[in-house]
């Protein structure tokens, strides 16, 4: 299951629009994709209620030993979710990690569908 091409485009952290009393909308849509990817990356399944499966769990790796095995384990974890998730919206290229010392640094290359645009995150994920 994916998530349909989005209508509306929330702006993190939620507000509202004092204005006009509604939610307010990001108006860069680059800005609200890393969002989104970075959404999918800090959350583990079984966090959302009506989408338990949603997330790449990334976090949930909290014990494991930090090395390339983990780093490998969290790449194909990161991987599947972007792509099961985001596919509306990006065209994943390449997804990479590198352990370091409690931290794990993901780097996503990914196309952005509506215009076409090569595009590049990286998100550095603490491991307490």
């Amino acid at each position: 299951m994916t998530l349909a091409p989005f209508a509306h485009r929330l702006q993190t952290p939620f507000s509202v629009n004092p204005l006009f009393g509604r939610v307010q909308e990001e108006a860069d849509y680059d800005a609200y994709i890393r969002q989104l990817i970075r959404f999918t990356l800090l959350t583990s399944p079984g966090e959302r209620v009506f989408r338990p499966a949603f997330g790449a769990g990334v976090r949930r790796l909290v014990f494991a030993p930090i090395s390339d095995a983990t780093a490998m384990l969290a790449r194909t974890m990161v991987y599947q979710a972007l792509s099961r998730w985001l596919a509306p919206v990006i065209e994943l290229d390449q997804v990479t990690l590198e352990a370091r010392t409690e931290t794990l640094l993901i780097t996503v290359s990914y196309r952005v569908i509506a215009h076409g645009e090569q595009r590049y995150l990286n998100e550095e994920v603490r491991l307490p």
